[in-house]
């Protein structure tokens, strides 16, 4: 599968409930500006030692339109990236940078439309000496993310769906949006009430 953007009809919500918790960010990972329209690409990655932006802002020259920059940092005390630089990308078709650090500008961001999906905001940039190889496995917000894995973004999160399991988890998200928009409110309260009852019932519980 070469195609990501069918992904993008698909809710993380959805796609956590079929690829599982570790493959969901932490709740550190958000959206800068709200409301932020849901992303789906391949990841293109990249790592950048705490406070140097270097290999971001050359991966901005490399990453094809479409990709989500995916950015391994960890480091809270420099931006990697500011305005121009979410501007350019924008401009040359990356669908979004998911981040495991901070930016700056964000206003100019915000005004660009461009999503950013990060930990934070600070004034103060980084510098621009540390080279490493792009598209490398990156653990950003706690998950392993590889080049070409399909990175899906919006406001409840940020979920990871292994490359090799695309189509796999693809079809098994689309049969459960399928399933859960045939059952009215009413079918799924009773059977959630019988569901819950049973619990509590096996629990011990009385009341």
């Amino acid at each position: 599968m070469n195609d990501f953007s069918e992904f993008k009809d698909i809710p993380p919500t959805t796609l956590a409930d079929v690829v599982g918790r570790r493959q969901v960010m932490d709740i550190g990972i958000r959206p800068l500006w709200s409301p932020t329209p849901r992303v789906a690409g391949p990841a293109f990655t990249v790592r950048c030692p705490a406070g140097d932006n270097l290999m971001l802002h050359a991966a901005i020259y490399r990453a094809e339109p479409g990709s989500v920059v995916v950015v391994e940092s960890g480091d809270l005390d420099y931006a990697l990236a500011g305005g121009n630089v979410c501007a350019v990308a924008q401009r040359r078709g990356i669908a979004a940078f998911v981040v495991d650090g901070v930016i700056r500008d964000l206003a100019e961001v915000r005004e660009a439309g461009f999503p950013v999906f990060a930990r934070g905001v600070i004034p103060v940039p980084g510098t621009k000496e540390a080279v490493a190889p792009l598209n490398e496995p990156v653990r950003c917000g706690g998950v392993l993310v590889n080049a070409g894995d399909v990175v899906v973004a919006d406001e409840e999160g940020v979920v990871v769906t292994p490359r090799a399991r695309a189509e796999q988890v693809l079809a098994a998200a689309r049969q459960k949006l399928a399933k859960e928009a045939a059952q009215s409110l009413d079918t799924w309260e009773e059977a959630h009430r019988d569901r819950i009852g049973r619990a509590l019932r096996e629990g011990g519980f009385e009341g």
